[in-house]
């Protein structure tokens, strides 16, 4: 029969080297670092991107002729500025939520015939929310052929979050960019028309409606922070886990 382990011995034992921890801090380290180092090549990427779109917006327009080549070549197009020619289809207007300086409305995204007979939606700019009804704005009801210079777009293949909610075309109401259920609703159906959206820029006269000019490139860019609150948890990480087996061993 073994004898019984002295108090010291007890001790020891209880007290020996946390291998447990120090694997456990080591592997939550490693985590929390590659989160920072990922955030980090985040916002190099984004640096660039952001770069590239402000290259872009400030570039002469080139002919919608030249951008489809483009997208034919699965070159990027997204934000190239772009001037084309053509004739609002009336009664046609597909109505998005937007807000615009801190008011909500509508962008009106209406269909154009190309003069070679393609259509190609454009967002001519935004309304207020009570100006939905064309006819509480006959300004803006664009007659014959109209020359327009905007950002080209692409149209999003679904809806980008799950909290984003349903379109209703039905009611002429849309929550985000469906290119399928706008040619459906503008009865528009086995007419040739572009995969692309066209943000009108601005109008000679900024008081008429719609408002044009009204893309959004403000893209959120917070991953400076982001690195720095994962590699902020792993500094804290060390720094805790270093006391706990300095105050150990003394």
């Amino acid at each position: 029969m073994a004898a019984p382990q002295t108090q010291t011995e007890w001790q020891g034992g209880r007290r020996g080297f946390p291998w447990l921890l120090v694997v456990s801090t080591l592997v939550a380290l490693a985590i929390l670092i590659s989160l920072g180092n990922w955030q980090v090549r985040r916002l190099a990427w984004k640096e660039g991107l952001l770069a590239t779109i402000d290259t872009r917006i400030h570039a002469e327009p080139v002919p919608l002729a030249q951008v489809l080549s483009k997208m034919l070549s699965g070159d990027d197009v997204e934000y190239l500025p772009v001037t084309l020619k053509g004739t609002f289809l009336p009664e046609t207007e597909q109505h998005v939520l937007s807000t615009w300086k801190g008011v909500s409305g509508w962008n009106l995204y209406q269909p154009l015939r190309l003069e070679d007979g393609a259509i190609l939606f454009v967002n001519r700019g935004f309304v207020p929310y009570d100006r939905k009804d064309p006819a509480t704005r006959p300004e803006s009801l664009a007659q014959g052929e109209q020359v327009i210079t905007g950002l080209s777009r692409l149209p999003l293949d679904e809806k980008p979050s799950f909290l984003v909610p349903e379109n209703d075309p039905v009611k002429n109401q849309y929550h985000w960019k469906d290119l399928t259920a706008m040619t459906v609703a503008a009865g528009l159906t086995g007419e040739t028309v572009l995969p692309l959206f066209v943000d009108a820029g601005p109008y000679a006269d900024p008081r008429r409606l719609p408002i044009g000019g009204v893309t959004n490139i403000d893209l959120p860019n917070s991953h400076l922070q982001y690195a720095a609150t994962w590699y902020g948890l792993a500094a804290a990480l060390l720094a805790v886990s270093g006391v706990f087996l300095w105050r150990r061993r003394r």
